[in-house]
């Protein structure tokens, strides 16, 4: 496994579990990711939300992307640190790929816009297969 089977895994499954923690108290919501490729894996949220604080609080995240198949499933966990993107360019772009956001009132010169990326951690697959092996990491 590489990151390229990260990236297909997560494209293919966009949503997953987003987990956060700010003195001691870990906070876990379920969000849609917007893409994932050779640059990091990409969201999009508000900032009338609590995630933006908890990502300025503390950049460290965990993310679980699931595909259940069978009895069990297939799991991918990624682990980094959130970066805060203030892009235009990025702006622009989600509010073009996501147009349920223009019926929220979000455009891309929204200040309420929230973009953040993973763009460097490590991730590993979990299968029922592997359960009791070591995990093997895939830095990224």
């Amino acid at each position: 496994m590489n990151i390229d089977d990260c990236i297909r895994f997560a494209n293919e499954n966009p949503v997953c579990h987003v987990a956060t923690a700010v003195d001691n108290q870990p906070y876990v919501r379920i969000l849609g990711m917007w893409f994932a490729d050779k640059t990091g894996f990409y969201f999009q949220s508000g900032s009338i939300k609590e995630l933006p604080g908890q990502l300025a609080v503390n950049p460290k995240t965990e993310l679980c992307f699931y595909h259940h198949e069978g009895i069990t499933g297939t799991m991918l966990r990624v682990q980094g640190e959130a970066e805060i993107l203030d892009d235009q360019v990025f702006k622009n772009k989600v509010v073009e790929d996501r147009p349920f956001l223009k019926t929220l009132g979000l455009t891309a010169e929204s200040p309420d816009l929230f973009l953040f990326r993973i763009a460097h951690g490590k991730a590993h697959f979990w299968t029922m297969a592997n359960n009791l092996k070591a995990k093997a990491y895939i830095n990224f």
